[in-house]
């Protein structure tokens, strides 16, 4: 058992220790907190998830492409009975 002033850096340190680690218990239960609030606000607000708008943009992205290319035999289609008529 230590006596004198290393006791007391002992005891100090200790309770530092344990101050720190109910600090950061603390700081986790105020994030978890304000992340549940943060997201009820966002869904009440009807704001759409980032993963979500990323589906729907593949998803236009694919019909675009598909929209151009029906677009271009079209075109072909068209000049070559326009060829044929003359």
């Amino acid at each position: 058992m230590s006596t004198g002033p290393n006791r007391i850096m002992d005891e100090f340190a200790k309770l530092m220790t344990d101050a720190a680690g109910a600090a950061q218990g603390v700081r986790r239960e105020i994030e978890t907190a304000f992340n549940a609030h943060a997201e009820r606000w966002l869904n009440s607000m009807d704001i759409v998830k980032r993963e979500e708008f990323e589906v729907v943009r593949e998803m236009a992205i694919k019909a675009r492409d598909e929209n151009d290319a029906l677009l271009a035999r079209i075109e072909a289609l068209e000049a070559k009975l326009a060829s044929e008529g003359k």
